[in-house]
């Protein structure tokens, strides 16, 4: 029995965990595989892609640090000044300083279209252009915090890569099996053998009868 290894579209609005006392939307609306975990969190106010599995040192080394493994955001952002220009931007490129902690460098592109995302209606005060982030740590709400750090509040932020896992052509809510070949690269990417098994469980050993 191998281990499994899922692509969400995290949906806005529903919370990247499996129960909620509030009753609030979470992954066990969409998500009914068994023994499954998020590999790190998306806001409930964020959407994109999640993976989920059940492979430990996988879930692990997707969200350390060590590993560097690349985060892609697309970002809609409210631009009061007007079109942000490399001078805006740069400060992301080189690391902005968040709670008294400077971020590593991002990759950070403006996009000269809206891209192909599933439609959902943002706040338009103002310019609202998109951006590229790539990051390689995930400290809670960064990028948010990173883009309103340069006068960027983000209006809609939606994952679209992990490492070399592509949201692609999912939709809100849809969920998928990695292929061979996506988990062949993300294995390359974290250093992992290319076959992983999952450990056999340790049997409990049966109280003696009661004398």
């Amino acid at each position: 029995m191998s281990y499994h290894y899922i692509l969400f579209y995290k949906p806005y609005n529903v919370l990247t965990q499996f129960s909620d006392a509030e009753g609030r939307p979470t992954l066990a609306d969409y998500i009914t595989y068994p023994d499954v975990y998020a590999a790190g969190r998306l806001d409930r106010d964020s959407e994109g892609l999640l993976l989920l599995s059940d492979d430990g040192t996988v879930l692990h080394r997707v969200t350390h640090p060590h590993w560097k493994l690349p985060k892609t955001y697309l970002v809609q952002v409210e631009a009061v000044t007007g079109l942000p220009d490399d001078a805006t931007l740069e400060p992301l490129r080189q690391g902005v300083v968040i709670k008294g902690q400077r971020t590593a460098p991002a990759e950070v592109e403006l996009l000269s279209q809206p891209p192909e995302l599933p439609p959902r209606s943002v706040r338009n005060y103002h310019p609202t252009p998109w951006l590229r982030v790539t990051i390689r740590e995930g400290r809670k709400r960064q990028v948010r915090r990173m883009t309103a750090a340069v006068g960027l509040p983000a209006l809609r932020l939606v994952r679209v890569a992990i490492g070399p896992l592509q949201l692609g052509d999912l939709q809100p809510g849809q969920w998928r099996h990695l292929r061979e070949d996506e988990r062949q690269a993300l294995f390359r990417a974290l250093k992992l053998q290319p076959e992983r098994l999952p450990r056999p469980r340790p049997r409990r050993r049966r109280k003696p009868p009661p004398h």
